[in-house]
């Protein structure tokens, strides 16, 4: 899988607020299921649906403690939705810069 195709997987994956939610929480700090459920208005096992998505995306890792699994950011899935981001943001600026030239072209001209 490309880059691309893992950053928009990952874009994808942050549409919903839950996860969004969850993503926050481990970018704060790893955390197994019990901790990032409380205060969530979802239950454990639907954590553990949105941490499966998260994970397919490329966005959260798990580690074994034990018996408890601790999840914390991916910074390779991170590093890929960085990269495709600031691809497009470079683009937009040239755009921008280009359409500013012509603007003050224009004014020259007048």
């Amino acid at each position: 899988m490309t880059y691309v195709v893992g950053a928009l997987e990952s874009l994808g994956a942050l549409g919903d607020p839950t996860r969004r939610a969850i993503f926050e929480r481990l970018a704060a700090q790893p955390s197994a299921v019990v901790d990032l459920a409380r205060g969530l208005p979802v239950s454990r096992p639907a954590v553990s649906q949105h941490l499966k998505v998260l994970k397919e995306a490329g966005l959260v890792r798990e580690i074994s403690q034990g018996t408890r699994r601790i999840y914390s950011l991916d910074p390779r899935g991170i590093a890929a939705m960085r990269r495709w981001l600031d691809s497009h943001w470079a683009s937009a600026l040239d755009a921008f810069r280009r359409f500013a030239d012509q603007q003050h072209e224009q004014e020259l001209d007048k």
